[in-house]
């Protein structure tokens, strides 16, 4: 079954997506800090901040952050996460409604969300809810589809398999992003990242992404059977590796 509304479709995924989802490159703070004008003392809005994994990185650095999540299981499993993290709080909202007030945070990033975003109505928000001259970053990691033969037989099970897995893809946020920032200029920087999985790690990350039939779907066991066939053909001392262009869009939204 797919579920239609993008707010609700990580439900009944969440701890797969805690334990299996990968982070993200450190360079990534380097170069807001470099090209942002991220300092400690930045306020951030982590717009649809799910379990938390970029928002750690944001608090790591000092910052205080609020991290708005309109999924409830996911923003109890991010709050969970980070709990230890005195300068972060988290609100019921989302990219278009974020409930924050007007002029109120320094950078708005999202992280793996973006796609998901009414990105007309998200721009107008973090219009409204930036300081003046402050910064929007979206980023995520796209999966390489074609750099080892894995990845190759991997790419070919989702497509197989996947509910609206091409509907959905981070690619096609990718060749709209200019719809987001337009006509404000914006840059973009590409990090390479990696992330390994023996096969439990490898089911739980399929498991993760929405488009993925669950245990009460006919699809499932013939999935996961042809999944164990791709691992074992594929992998190297017990181990298979995704990898990743990390993909870091940045602007002043005017």
């Amino acid at each position: 079954m797919v579920v239609k509304d993008p707010t609700q479709r990580f439900s009944s995924r969440v701890a797969n997506y805690v334990r299996y989802r990968p982070g993200y490159p450190p360079e990534v703070i380097d170069l807001m800090k470099k090209e942002c004008g991220l300092t400690t003392d930045a306020v951030i809005a982590d717009v649809a901040f799910g379990t938390g994994l970029f928002t750690r990185m944001l608090l790591e650095n000092g910052n205080r952050v609020v991290g708005v999540e309109p999924n409830a299981d996911m923003r109890r499993a991010g709050e969970e996460f980070l709990r230890s993290y005195p300068k972060f709080a988290s609100v019921e909202g989302t990219a278009e409604q974020t409930t924050l007030p007007d002029n109120s945070v320094d950078i708005v990033t999202a992280a793996q969300a973006a796609h998901w975003f009414d990105r007309t109505k998200a721009r107008q928000e973090f219009i409204r809810i930036l300081k003046s001259g402050g910064w929007s970053v979206l980023l995520w990691n796209e999966r390489r589809l074609d750099s080892s033969p894995f990845l190759r037989s991997f790419e070919k099970l989702l497509l197989s398999y996947g509910t609206d897995y091409e509907s959905v893809r981070h690619e096609r946020t990718t060749k709209e992003i200019e719809t987001f920032f337009a006509p404000s200029p914006w840059q973009v920087h590409t990090f390479e990242y990696r992330q390994q999985f023996d096969y439990q790690g490898l089911e739980g990350r399929l498991l993760s992404s929405s488009y993925t039939p669950q245990s009460d779907d006919v699809a499932y066991a013939p999935m996961l059977k042809e999944l164990r066939q791709i691992f074992d053909s594929h992998h190297t001392n017990g181990r298979v590796a995704f990898e990743y262009n990390t993909l870091v869009y940045y602007g002043q939204l005017q």
